[in-house]
């Protein structure tokens, strides 16, 4: 038993997509086009917002980090994804596993913290807009997005230190295609109800708390909104938070879903839908609703495309 253990810690097997071998290759070159796609489209976001004058304001500043902390989040999971399907071999060693893990839970940490900072910049400039520029002034939002960033880093690097604390025995199969909690801790033998409370715990800490915060600042934006005295006004005022809402809808939905349902073996399939939600197709669709949505980034990428492509 002490040597299967020790086996276990030392190597791990991500199956990923092995149950379906016959669509390797066309996996593999469709989750290479959308990774180009990310980097390309969030890449743009990155240099446009910080390049043009226009948008040199606290809501692209904002975005500006959105758009990075996306290439930093699919860069964990997706070029390990696209090795695997390369070499048709999913073994990672326990310290790699940790290392990703701990990586994708503070970058994952930091989109919650930073969509409700979001939300936050939207509450102040509807409601409060005569004190949006002393409120949201460029120290502020750099602290913010600072704060954003480093929260939860200290909770997560915690929670992967406890996650692979425990005994693992039997299978090193792990069911995804990235080093998560709900399909590592299947491995774990033992008591793991402790760990299992402490994950719940950190989930509601990390991700129903931030979203209960955007819950509450849209309450009051649409309120707000409700009351203006002009339909021009109050569209003018939705628009500007449409494209945030549908990101937040998209994450959270599929995040929330993940870490706070039942644990079964049932829902192996559907975590793995799930998850290139939230991992994948969210910081694809990102750039995409923010410039088909949002008419300064268009007129924006308007001027810069040309000035790209004459490089």
């Amino acid at each position: 038993m002490t040597e299967t253990n020790l086996t276990v810690r030392m190597d791990f097997v991500l199956l990923g997509f092995s149950d379906i071998p016959r669509f390797h290759w066309l996996l593999f070159g469709v989750f290479s086009v959308i990774y180009l796609a990310i980097l390309l489209g969030n890449g743009i976001i990155v240099l446009v917002t910080r390049a043009d004058v226009a948008l040199q304001t606290p809501m692209y500043f904002f975005l500006s980090n959105l758009s990075f902390l996306e290439i930093c989040y699919v860069s964990v999971t997706l070029p390990r994804m696209l090795m695997d399907l390369w070499t048709q071999k999913g073994s990672i060693s326990f310290f790699s596993c940790a290392t990703q893990m701990c990586f994708f839970l503070m970058l994952g940490a930091t989109e919650c913290f930073l969509l409700a900072v979001m939300a936050y910049d939207r509450y102040v400039a509807i409601c409060n807009p005569l004190h949006y520029p002393l409120v949201m002034n460029h120290r502020v939002c750099v602290q913010l997005v600072v704060a954003s960033w480093i929260s939860g880093a200290p909770v997560q690097i915690g929670q992967t230190w406890q996650i692979f604390s425990v005994s693992f025995c039997g299978s090193n199969q792990i069911s995804h295609f990235f080093c998560d909690i709900p399909p590592l801790l299947k491995l774990a033998c033992g008591d793991i109800f402790v760990n299992e409370i402490v994950v719940y715990l950190f989930a509601v800490l990390l991700v129903t708390v931030p979203f209960l915060l955007i819950l509450s600042f849209y309450m009051r934006i649409i309120s707000t909104i409700m009351k203006l005295p002009s339909n021009t006004g109050r569209t003018k005022a939705f628009s500007t938070c449409s494209s945030h809402i549908t990101v937040v809808v998209l994450f959270y939905g599929s995040a929330t879903v993940t870490y706070l349902k039942p644990k079964s073996d049932q829902y192996v399939g559907i975590d793995k839908l799930l998850s290139l939600f939230y991992t994948v197709l969210t910081p694809l669709f990102n750039p995409m609703i923010y410039s088909l949505r949002n008419k300064d980034v268009r007129k924006a990428m308007r001027k810069f495309l040309p000035k790209l492509s004459a490089l």
